[in-house]
């Protein structure tokens, strides 16, 4: 029966980073409520070869973070990609990370400091970029900006003094819980009350975020900063019954998505038409299932 399955090639990013940790998670579910398909993984360079990856048509599906899936749906800095959504993932907010014994305080105590700003394909790299132009800065002129071969590199380097800060995105983010678990603890950095206003009046497409208390080990209060979702995206010549099972395999899974992976608990089919710019953004065949369950209009 495996032999009739139709195979989805998912692309997720570098070992060590958010987006296998959840590619594994959403393939597993998909495979086990739709017996018709058989979604696989492979990892990629992150969201910046996703999107290229499928507009060529060399993925069926890639995860994409919401900076990225901005930036080319909109053709803003590139020619507009012909990509829809599957499937809302989660809500990223970003923040730096830093050792627990670091003096930073604030965004701008980390200036002309080493900072890890992640794999140069991911869309975390873009969502900082915006963060900071919000408030005036550069990443690369203002900071001494790290770009990673691996997401899974930056945490040891925060940790051994290489760099001074992480910088990532996300509940659950691997890269956040590593530091935050090692032996001498983690602190967060996030814009503050006056910047998250500037940030939002600059970049209106971004969305205040917060992180509940307790999302990390030695997380006493709740953080708020600004972020976006990403997306399970669609490569063109996807077909609208492969979106329409795909959505409706997320939707029958969505309590076994949740136990697999707690930050995948935000991907459900409400989330997916909320989350999505706009509903033309969505998959045919994905918004025909969320209109049969009374969702979308």
């Amino acid at each position: 029966m495996a032999q009739d399955r139709t195979v989805v090639l998912l692309g997720t990013a570098t070992p060590g980073g958010g987006f296998p940790v959840y590619g594994a998670a959403f393939a597993a579910t998909v495979n086990e409520a739709e017996p018709s398909l058989r979604v696989e993984t492979q990892n990629t360079r992150g969201s910046g070869e996703n999107i290229p990856l499928l507009e060529a048509g060399k993925l069926d599906l890639g995860l994409v973070q919401g900076e990225s899936a901005h930036e080319a749906v909109y053709g803003i800095g590139r020619k507009k990609a012909d990509l829809r959504i599957v499937a809302a993932m989660y809500s990223s907010p970003g923040l730096f990370v830093v050792r627990a014994d670091s003096h930073a305080k604030t965004i701008r105590d980390l200036v002309g400091k080493p900072i890890a700003f992640g794999a140069k394909s991911s869309g975390l790299v873009i969502l900082s970029r915006y963060v900071l132009d919000g408030i005036g800065l550069d990443q690369d002129k203002d900071f001494q900006a790290v770009y990673l071969e691996r997401a899974g590199d930056g945490p040891p380097m925060a940790l051994d003094g290489r760099v001074a800060a992480l910088w990532g995105g996300g509940i659950g983010w691997p890269g956040f819980m590593a530091m935050a678990r090692s032996p001498g603890g983690a602190r967060f950095i996030a814009p503050d009350a006056k910047e998250i206003r500037r940030i939002l009046a600059k970049h209106a497409f971004l969305k205040p975020l917060t992180v509940p208390a307790g999302s990390f080990p030695g997380q006493d209060a709740a953080i708020h900063s600004v972020g976006s979702w990403s997306f399970v995206m669609a490569s063109p010549a996807l077909p609208d019954a492969v979106a329409y099972k795909l959505m409706r395999a997320v939707h029958r899974g969505e309590a076994a998505l949740a136990k697999r992976l707690p930050a995948a608990a935000e991907t459900t089919a409400a989330n997916t038409y909320s989350a999505a710019p706009t509903k033309d953004l969505i998959h045919p065949g994905a918004l025909r299932y969320l209109r049969e369950i009374g969702i979308a209009q």
